[in-house]
């Protein structure tokens, strides 16, 4: 009975499970499930492959395009420019590789450009080892802030900097450089070289006169330090540039000009230190910068585009076509921009002025102002009926009265609005072209004024004599030894002279009343020599207002009658001088053969100093009055 009642419990479990058969046939079903859901997906990838085969290469292309541009949407881009050497002021198109040059007009628009472009969303800025003067510092510190009014952030990364690149890199929202850097910010200096004592010892006598009692170009001369009048103008104008240059660091900066002030006095700053007074934002090196703005945009990918908005060329010159592509980069000019439209004209006066054509180097950069060459680059901008105005580009310390006063001349024939703009000096004969200009703008740096003549020559006979040279005269006329380089003037050949001289300062401060609606009296007051800052002259009325190169040009365009918002193209004059013709040209300093001394990288204020001297020095012994400014500035 017990055994009965144990045996039944046992028999009911066995018939409540399903039997072998029925595992066997539940898994079979299992597998075959899996093996449609297999087979569906390996069909419907060969099915996607076969409309991928059906598919044209064009409709392919076309789907690859639209994927990378679906990735390509979900980057944040940042442009990228690197700023090191020269930006060269005028264009230099003419250079053998002219095409891949940048100068000061193409970097600003470029970073323009940027500001327009709704793909752009920030800018990096690299700031190396720059060469830039006041002017072209301006030009660019202009474009960041027309960059930051759109919204977009501007970084510069720095890994050592003295006061040029700082100070553009400071216009910048933020400023970032390595621990190991530095910061060189001493000052501002005028500090030029007198060579009296030099020129006495090798017997050589510098005979000048001047008109005005601070034109003080040929004290460097004819004296061994500046004289009274000539030194309190300078440290005027040095104490209006050191004040502009505390004003724009305590502007961009989070610190009070007392703290900009001690920051400059130390001179050489470490990293950390600069950091610590508040003249960088932060320490990092530049790799970590990408990873700290991908954070900033909640980790999306952040790519820098290199050279943003540069031309690209075909630098491919291989095979038999590749000779025939080098030879048309070497020759070929720059090109203007815009379509068939209204056009500005800029014309670009960069260098010292002299009679004749202008001086271009093979490799495109002007080096002297030729009157011949800007009178025919503004008669040609005036005879072309798509220029509707001109902008005169000024950036010289003077020269040739002679030259001078023809290219002011032909401003005064143009019956279209002309308006200067002033770079980093527009002085002596530089102001002599402006002031014939309809509305003159100047940088707030802008050396400037200098209205005063100064003429003369070196008397080399001690020299001669000194190393066996002489010399047996035979003369007619009262005045016959004027230009003669063996000895100074005579009472009689000075008097003459200062008569030159005299009428041509008349002419020149008479011209300058008209131009500005002053007095002559006023001009006379003003001029002396007096050279200004931009700001100063702003006060004095020598100018009419403070503005960089886009502001001129939106100034010429009013003038027109041509709207704001009008898009007007750019053509750029003197014509660009192609390779072999600026190689083999023929032009004074071509024919000239010269030996120099290269002091460049030892002595490089020495050989400024003397590549000046020779400038004045064939200045004057072409002509014997010139309007020259008596010395260089720098910001240390």
């Amino acid at each position: 009975m017990n055994a009965r009642l144990t045996l039944i419990p046992l028999l009911l479990l066995a018939l409540s499970l399903p039997s072998p058969a029925v595992y066997a046939d539940t898994a079979t079903a299992e597998a075959e499930k899996t093996d449609e859901k297999t087979g569906e997906k390996a069909e419907s990838k060969s099915e996607e492959k076969k409309d991928e085969k059906k598919l044209s290469p064009a409709a392919k292309r076309a789907a690859e395009r639209a994927r990378k541009r679906a990735e390509a949407s979900k980057r944040v881009r940042y442009a990228e420019f690197v700023l090191k050497g020269e930006l060269p002021e005028s264009p230099g198109g003419s250079g053998p590789f002219g095409e891949l040059s940048i100068d000061l007009r193409k970097q600003v628009a470029r970073i323009d450009q940027a500001a327009e472009d709704d793909r752009i969303k920030g800018m990096v800025l690299r700031v190396r080892d720059v060469a830039l003067g006041r002017g072209a510092r301006h030009e660019l510190r202009q474009a960041i802030a027309r960059f930051r009014a759109t919204g977009k952030p501007a970084i510069a990364e720095l890994e050592a900097a003295m006061a040029p690149g700082y100070l553009v890199a400071c216009a910048c929202d933020e400023v970032v450089m390595p621990e190991s850097g530095f910061l060189v910010m001493t000052g501002v200096r005028a500090e030029p070289m007198f060579f009296k004592g030099m020129l006495s010892k090798i017997g050589v006598k510098a005979d000048f006169i001047h008109v005005g009692d601070a034109k003080g170009a040929a004290e460097p001369y004819t004296r061994r330090a500046w004289s009274e009048p000539v030194k309190a103008n300078i440290t005027s104008m040095i104490d209006d540039l050191f004040e502009q240059m505390i004003d724009t660091i305590a502007m961009d900066r989070p610190m009070k000009r007392g703290k900009v002030r001690e920051a400059i006095d130390h001179g050489l700053l470490t990293a950390t230190q600069a950091h610590e007074y508040g003249l960088i934002d932060r320490l990092a090196y530049s790799g970590s910068l990408r990873e700290t703005l991908q954070e900033r945009h909640d980790d999306q990918p952040v790519v820098f585009v290199r050279n943003y908005g540069k031309k690209k060329v075909d630098t491919d010159f291989s095979g038999p076509a590749g000779f025939f592509k080098l030879m048309g980069m070497i020759a070929g000019g720059s090109k203007s921009s815009g379509g068939s439209g209204d056009q500005v004209a800029i014309v670009y006066a960069v260098g010292p002025i002299m009679t004749g054509e202008s001086e271009v180097s093979p490799f495109g950069e002007s080096s002297s102002v030729g009157s011949t060459t800007i009178v025919k680059a503004l008669r040609s901008a005036a005879d072309n009926d798509r220029v509707k105005a001109i902008v005169l580009r000024v950036n010289s310390p003077g020269g040739s009265a002679v030259a001078s006063d023809l290219m002011w001349n032909a401003i005064q024939q143009i019956d279209k609005p002309v308006v200067a703009s002033m770079g980093d000096v527009a002085a002596s004969g530089g102001y002599y072209l402006s002031m014939g200009c309809d509305h003159i703008f100047a940088e707030p740096t802008t050396v400037t004024g200098s209205i005063g003549v100064v003429g003369g020559k070196m008397a080399i006979g001690g020299l001669l004599e000194k190393i066996g040279v002489t010399t047996d005269l035979v003369a007619r006329g009262k005045n016959s030894g004027l230009f003669s380089p063996n000895e100074k003037f005579t009472d009689s050949e000075r008097e003459v002279l200062q008569a030159l001289m005299d009428d041509t300062y008349d002419q020149f401060t008479a011209k300058a009343a008209a131009g500005r609606g002053l007095t002559q009296d006023r001009i006379k007051e003003l001029g002396g020599g007096r050279v200004y800052t931009g700001r100063q002259a702003e006060r004095l009325e020598l100018i009419d207002e403070l503005g960089d190169l886009k502001a001129a040009i939106a100034k010429a365009k009013d003038l027109a009658g041509l709207d704001e918002d009008a898009d007007v193209g750019i053509k750029t004059y003197p014509k660009a001088t192609d390779f072999f013709e600026s190689l083999f040209g023929d032009t004074d300093e071509q024919r000239e053969v010269r030996v120099q001394l290269d002091l460049g990288n030892l002595l490089p204020e020495l050989q400024e100093s003397l590549d000046r001297t020779a400038w004045i020095r064939r200045l004057f012994a072409k002509e014997p009055v010139g309007l020259v400014t008596p010395f260089e500035v720098r910001m240390q």
